[in-house]
């Protein structure tokens, strides 16, 4: 773990933090906080030590030093600071209050709101992550750091628009800075200007910045009708034992892509396979079959109906959940075409809200505990907060839709909170949507899909699920299958617009023509006409999949 280390204190403590110890964005610039109070030299030497323990990534030890600052010196705000970048991707809550204490303290700190605001930005708060990067912006306006951070927001706001000129900026300001670099073709492949993208793409290669992730993106630029010069580029990167395992994991699904549409497919189920591999992510199917088992338990016809008398009634919220890679961007961009519709992407809002009062809390499955605790008062103040916080991103839109797949473990939790929201449940043939994940980079939180047989296992625990929220909330979900769209686009657009509760537009039949920026790993295919070569895609990967099929058992459709 690192840390962003604001230079006046480096200076203060007599320690410069390495490339390494900063956050992986660049070296900080030489300003100075605008006033630092007295500190003693126990105080200072302790948290030297906790720099240091960092550096070597050990993160308890570095904790405990800081605690003890604190204890002698309460509120120290570089303790605080420190303390808040030691929960960065393991208790973004945690950070945010340490963070959000040292902006007490030092509230002209530009690296204190900067990193308040990325982890805003992490929880899906939109806009105060946007509030505190920008007040970052205010205090030091050439910080890149910031200006990269602040088009992330923008880009995670589906704001592409106003990303791209402060990625931009950032790029003259530093031209090999790694976030700008990939930042900029980002926000222009957000905005369908892939050929734009590659051009930048192939620049940050050529200068050696990122280049793993710089592959991965270019070849998702476009498709490939014969073997172009970057495969045997990309082949000869993975000899490099420079590379980091992730980086050795997006060269890896790089090579496949590209392979894929070559359609050489034995080659490029290689190469997906050893990239899964060498991510290293591990998945505990036996935790999660026992989570799934206390959620059924415990949210019966009869507990939902108990609870939901105390929701919100409001028909704003619209969720759209199923397995990654079944069609919810598809699906939100057809709705979400709709005049009176907002498509506000995947929010992480419910699941904070679950992780707050311990529905996925899958380390000890004791959902009756915490379903005790959940009162009337808690199930109003929740609802309205939650509304609150849509109806920041569409103050006028009859509805918005949050189009996080995973929502689909939280449907009664939807269905306390808001008894009248839509719920959309995105379908696909399992083998073709188990393989459609296995072929992508995902990150940890998709651990499952490493590998094929824990995959199709998984998804035998999705299905189990969604098929008890069928149970117990009758009629609620409308079931939105992958292949009936493709086959025939307008009567189950107009089908999907009848469940919103809205009249029929034809603006929904255009939805690959609608502007501004469009934030998912299918941001190339929704801006197409829908297509049809993605149905039985597993055919192709038929004697290599075996592991996954046999998994699925009945559920795979041969």
């Amino acid at each position: 773990m690192s840390n962003r280390l604001p230079p006046a204190w480096a200076k203060h403590l007599k320690t410069q933090p390495s490339a390494k110890a900063v956050a992986p964005k660049a070296a900080l610039p030489k300003a100075r906080p605008k006033a630092i109070p007295p500190r003693s030299q126990a105080d200072d030497m302790l948290l030297r030590q906790a720099l240091e323990l960092q550096k070597a990534e050990q993160l308890p030890e570095a904790e405990e030093l800081c605690l003890r600052v604190l204890n002698r010196t309460p509120n120290h705000p570089l303790a605080l600071y420190i303390l808040g970048t030691l929960g960065i991707g393991y208790d973004d809550e945690k950070s945010l209050r340490y963070f959000a204490r040292a902006v007490g303290e030092e509230p002209g700190n530009p690296y204190y709101h900067l990193s308040l605001g990325e982890t805003y930005l992490r929880l899906s708060e939109f806009s105060l992550a946007i509030k505190h990067i920008q007040h970052a912006l205010e205090l030091k306006p050439d910080m890149v750091e910031a200006l990269c951070s602040l088009g992330a927001a923008y880009n995670a706001f589906d704001k592409g628009e106003m990303a791209l000129p402060l990625f931009e900026k950032a790029l003259k300001i530093d031209r090999s800075h790694s976030a700008a670099r990939l930042g900029l073709p980002h926000t222009l492949a957000s905005l369908g200007r892939m050929d734009e993208a590659a051009v930048h793409l192939k620049e940050a290669i050529e200068r050696r910045i990122a280049v793993p992730a710089a592959y991965n993106a270019l070849v998702h630029t476009r498709k490939y009708a014969e073997e172009p010069p970057e495969l045997a580029a990309i082949l000869t990167e993975l000899q490099d034992p420079d590379h980091r395992p992730q980086g050795a994991a997006a060269l890896h699904h790089a090579a496949g892509k590209v392979l894929n549409d070559l359609r050489r497919y034995k080659e490029a189920m290689d190469h997906y396979k050893k990239g899964n591999q060498a991510g290293g992510h591990k998945f505990d199917l036996e935790t999660y079959r026992r989570w799934v088992d206390a959620t059924i338990e415990i949210f019966t016809p009869e507990s939902l109906a108990a609870m939901a008398a105390y929701g919100n009634p409001s028909e704003v919220p619209v969720f759209i959940v199923g397995m990654p890679r079944s069609g919810t961007t598809l699906t939100e961009q057809i709705c979400s075409s709709h005049p009176d519709v907002h498509g506000a992407g995947e929010l992480s809002k419910l699941e904070r809200t679950a992780n707050g009062i311990g529905l996925k809390d899958q380390a000890t499955a004791n959902l009756g505990k915490s379903i005790a605790t959940i009162t009337p008062q808690l199930i109003k103040t929740l609802a309205e907060d939650h509304l609150a916080y849509l109806r920041e991103r569409a103050p006028d839109a009859l509805r918005i839709i949050d189009k996080m797949p995973h929502n689909f473990e939280l449907i009664g939790l939807i269905a306390v909170l808001f008894p009248n929201a839509r719920i959309i449940h995105c379908r696909r043939d399992a083998i073709d949507n188990c393989l459609s994940c296995f072929v992508l980079q995902f990150n940890k939180a998709h651990s499952y899909s490493a590998d094929l047989e824990t995959l199709g296992l998984y998804y035998r625990e999705y299905d189990r699920l969604m098929c008890h929220w069928n149970k117990v909330l009758p009629g609620r979900i409308f079931e939105n299958r992958y292949e009936t769209l493709i086959e025939n686009q307008e009567e189950q657009s107009r089908r999907l617009i009848d469940h919103l509760g809205l009249p029929w537009a034809d603006d929904c039949l255009r939805f690959f023509d609608r502007d501004g920026s469009v934030n998912t790993y299918s941001n190339w295919q929704v801006r197409q006409p829908i297509y049809t070569s993605s149905v039985k895609r597993w055919k192709n990967y038929e004697s290599e999949i075996q592991p996954l099929i046999e998994a699925l058992g009945d559920l795979a459709e041969v």
